[in-house]
């Protein structure tokens, strides 16, 4: 077997995110370096205890989480209560975490890994606002030419927003960071709304992992439950998307999505878009190609994926 791809994921925990990072604890093929926390779905207090309940719940309690930006860039922060409930990850009871938050601050981590590991070995798995990642930027250029590459969930084109009817809700919480991220010439990868609003937890899938009969599936079956009421009231679906397991599932079968390369520019100026992530789909400007842009996913195969790493845990 080839050495496992070392990634940072980097995360604001939500039931979808605590979806992703068991998908990643369940994969031999992914070796997870550390986990940095930033507010985004939740304040950054729950955020960090969510990250250690989840790597608690799959038995992983050697995994390093740090906690980093309690805050955008430039902006207020805003959260997502009203999806995820009041704590991040409404649904399973999880106790309180034992295991202990690492002490260094998150941005410093990041920095200090990317320039420690061999160039071109760390992925970056961004599945919250940018704000940790263009920090590291800032404090440490050098970084950038050291990232294997990003793959990121946000922002949305054909599938509008949905925090605004511009923007995704990663992107909105902090625009300014994405703008630092789509600029720095690293190789990204983008799951926006236009590839996760296909990835739909119906019932049948949830089942799937309930019936895992494990602790990590029933807790799952739990959180899908909950999270997804919000999507299917305001979508009329059965079931919700699964926006950052994307990411992480990218990384072990990248043929599951289908996407092209485009210039991807973030409106950091007007109140009325804020956030939009603006795709050139069509190649109508002269403005560089910065990021595979995902726009199909294979469901089934994704789900079959997530039933079959989760049931590893």
């Amino acid at each position: 077997m080839p050495q496992p791809r070392k990634i940072i994921i980097d995360t604001d925990p939500g039931q979808d995110d605590a979806v992703a990072i068991l998908l990643a604890l369940g994969s031999a093929e992914l070796d997870i370096v550390g986990i940095s926390v930033v507010a985004g779905n939740v304040p950054l207090k729950l955020t960090e205890k969510n990250a250690r309940k989840i790597c608690e719940l799959a038995g992983r309690p050697d995994i390093d989480v740090y906690a980093g930006a309690i805050r955008p860039l430039i902006r207020e922060l805003v959260t997502a209560e009203e999806v995820h409930g009041k704590t991040g990850l409404n649904g399973p009871q999880l106790p309180e975490p034992t295991m202990k938050l690492q002490e260094q601050y998150a941005v410093d981590f990041i920095v200090e890994t990317l320039m420690k590991e061999e160039s071109g070995t760390i992925t970056l798995c961004a599945l919250g606002p940018l704000t940790n990642v263009a920090l590291a930027m800032i404090r440490e250029p050098r970084i950038a030419s050291r990232i294997k590459e990003i793959v990121l969930m946000g922002g949305g084109f054909f599938e509008g927003g949905n925090v605004t009817p511009a923007a995704e809700f990663n992107i909105y919480v902090d625009p300014h960071a994405a703008d630092i991220v789509l600029k720095s010439g690293v190789p990204i990868v983008m799951m926006p709304l236009d590839v996760t609003h296909k990835a739909l937890t119906t019932a049948k899938r949830t089942q799937a992992f309930r019936a895992l009969g494990t602790k990590v599936g029933l807790a799952t079956a739990d959180m899908l439950e909950f999270f997804e009421r919000f999507d299917e009231e305001k979508y009329g679906t059965d079931g919700g998307p699964l926006h950052d397991p994307c990411v992480i599932a990218y990384l072990l079968k990248p043929d599951l999505f289908k996407g092209r390369s485009c210039n991807v520019s973030v409106e950091t100026a007007s109140e009325l878009t804020m956030g939009m992530t603006v795709i050139d789909w069509w190649g109508v400007t002269k403005r560089p190609k910065n990021a595979m842009v995902m726009r199909d996913i294979d469901h089934d195969g994704f789900f079959a994926l997530l039933v079959e790493r989760l049931g590893r845990l």
